[in-house]
């Protein structure tokens, strides 16, 4: 009994051993190619030459502006000069929203006038040509609103005043928290009468930058639309202290944006096409437009030239991907998603099949991980890749979103995912006239390029794992 055991436990460890010897040298070749990955982005990066020129040659990139256009015909230029299998652009119809003239904002205390720094939000109406000059009434949510009702907010101005929650870790945590005053402020202050809104920054810094967004009037008609604009961090609290002094002091502002008719403008894709698998589909991605206020080197130039640069790595460091990997630079996410949009419905159309997505649109910072929507099983299989990351610091792997843009591709089947680089910093920038080429780090940006081509190889190599026949993700 005693030598049949041994013998068993003989053979156990024997096939432990054996198992241990077959993954070290399966990894060996990954790490060396991640290796040769890294060090081509590293010495031989084009990410931080292209956002050069997109964000100091080109600049803002609003949807439907001539920036956005001069971006796309950049953008197809570069991916033709790679020497790509197929480089083409897809019409998409887009959200044409100009701010016109630089805002104006100052309130009264003491005898005093004291300037703010405001913008419009996107998707805003104007004041009247003399502005609007009211009183104020300061809150921090819906809830507030509707207690006080019509007969405290009627004819007045309605100030959210509230902040990113700054105990939270995950700034996109606190973001979330509190993004809903920015986007339908207005649509709920209308309700009460309010004749304008001014919304705190989505902004953990106290600075002097207003951040723009999006917002939204939902169903509301036109005529009952109220101009909205951001006020700087440094200014809220300013004001905030001011209406405590003197809760009648009365606040002017005075924008000049318009909503135009929709124009056509284009997503901008690359292809290089598999060899043994070339109708499934990998792609990579950032958006190409951004907002007007600074140049977008973060929000989502960074995203933009590191995923042109996965396809450039790709064929640099000598690797034949089995199944054809796209990059998608995505038109109109900024203010109305319909490049993602457009691109996940002629997909659907033509019928092909996307396994895998990943987005960068979280900053140029230093990469951190993924984030993964995807199977139980597609997952434990990257976790099981995690050991070929460590050396270069990349940890963060967890199930959650993935990407604004790749979100209508998603399938019960396939994996999509989101770059998660360093957060704490991004909301500084996020929106704002600050977010310029001078606030990006280009090795945080080629670090970025080299772990999203490291991610694309490996599951190229390996593949995703399919379900079992009719059986869905349970959430």
């Amino acid at each position: 009994m005693r030598l049949k055991t041994h013998i068993y436990t003989m053979k156990s460890y024997l096939s432990i051993i054996v198992l241990l010897v077959f993954s070290y040298s399966c990894a060996q070749p990954d790490k060396e190619a991640l290796k040769t990955i890294y060090k081509q982005s590293l010495t031989n990066g084009k990410a931080y030459e292209w956002l050069d020129h997109l964000s100091n040659k080109i600049g803002g990139r609003l949807s439907g502006s001539e920036n956005a256009e001069k971006a796309v015909l950049w953008a197809k230029t570069e991916l033709e000069k790679l020497g790509l299998d197929k480089v083409w652009i897809q019409p998409v119809m887009v959200p044409k929203w100009i701010r016109g003239e630089k805002e104006e904002a100052f309130y009264e205390v003491r005898r005093m006038t004291k300037k703010v720094n405001i913008c419009a939000l996107g998707g805003s109406v104007a004041t009247n040509n003399e502005g609007i000059r009211a009183s104020v009434i300061e809150v921090q949510d819906f809830e507030t609103l509707e207690k006080l009702g019509k007969s405290e907010i009627k004819g007045k101005i309605v100030f959210y005043n509230r902040p990113m929650q700054a105990d939270l870790i995950s700034t996109f945590s606190a973001y979330g928290g509190c993004v809903n005053q920015r986007y339908a402020g207005a649509m709920e202050a209308a309700k009460y009468g309010a004749v304008g809104v001014i919304v705190r920054s989505m902004n953990l810094r106290l600075d002097d930058f207003p951040h723009t967004g999006s917002m939204s009037y939902g169903d509301l008609p036109v005529n009952k639309r109220i101009p909205s604009a951001a006020i700087s961090t440094n200014d809220a609290e300013a004001l905030s202290s001011a209406l405590k002094a003197n809760k009648d002091l009365k606040f002017f502002f005075k924008q000049s944006c318009e909503q135009l008719e929709d124009v056509q403008s284009h997503n901008v894709i690359g292809e290089i096409t598999g060899s043994e698998f070339p109708n499934e589909y990998m792609i990579v991605g950032g958006h190409l437009d951004s907002w007007d206020l600074g140049d977008g080197s973060h929000d989502d130039g960074a995203g933009v030239v590191q995923s042109m640069d996965v396809l450039r790595l790709i064929k640099e460091s000598g690797i034949k991907p089995k199944r054809s990997i796209r990059v998608v630079l995505f038109m109109n996410e900024e203010n109305g998603l319909r490049g993602g949009r457009e691109y996940a419905r002629a997909a659907e159309e033509k019928n092909e099949k996307h396994v895998f997505a990943l987005e960068s649109d979280a900053g140029g910072f230093t990469p951190r991980g993924f984030s993964f929507d995807c199977s139980d099983a597609n997952f434990n299989q990257v976790l099981g890749w995690k050991p070929l990351f460590k050396p270069y610091l990349i940890h963060y792997f967890e199930k959650g979103g993935s990407g604004a843009d790749i979100g209508p591709l998603k399938k019960d089947s396939n994996v999509l995912v989101g770059l998660r680089p360093d957060s704490q910093r991004y909301f500084d920038y996020h929106h704002a006239s600050s977010d310029t080429f001078d606030a990006v780090n280009k090795r945080e940006l080629e670090l970025g390029a080299a772990t999203m081509t490291s991610l694309v190889y490996l599951f190229d190599k390996y593949g995703t794992n399919p379900l079992p026949e009719n059986k869905s993700i349970k959430n």
